[in-house]
C-alpha cells in the first residue's frame, strides 16, 4: 500500500494472544502496518514480539 500524505499511524491493542503467546502480549499496543490485501481478507499486519511483521485476524474474541 502506498502511504497517503495525510494518513495517520494506526495501532492495535492485543486482547487475546491464544495460540500466539510467544508473539503477542495481552494489553500491549502494536503498530499496524498498512496492507490493503490483508485487510480485504480480515487481517491486520503488526510488528510482533519476534520483530517481524505478521498478519493476525481482526476478529479475535476475548473470553
Amino acid at each position: 500500500m502506498n502511504r497517503k500524505e495525510n494518513q495517520f499511524p494506526q495501532f492495535g491493542l492485543c486482547l487475546n494472544n491464544e495460540g500466539y503467546v510467544a508473539s503477542l502480549e495481552v494489553g500491549k499496543v502494536y503498530s499496524v502496518i498498512p496492507d490493503d490485501e490483508a485487510g480485504a481478507h480480515g487481517y491486520i499486519c503488526v510488528m510482533d514480539e519476534s520483530g517481524e511483521d505478521y498478519a493476525y485476524t481482526t476478529n479475535r474474541q476475548v473470553d
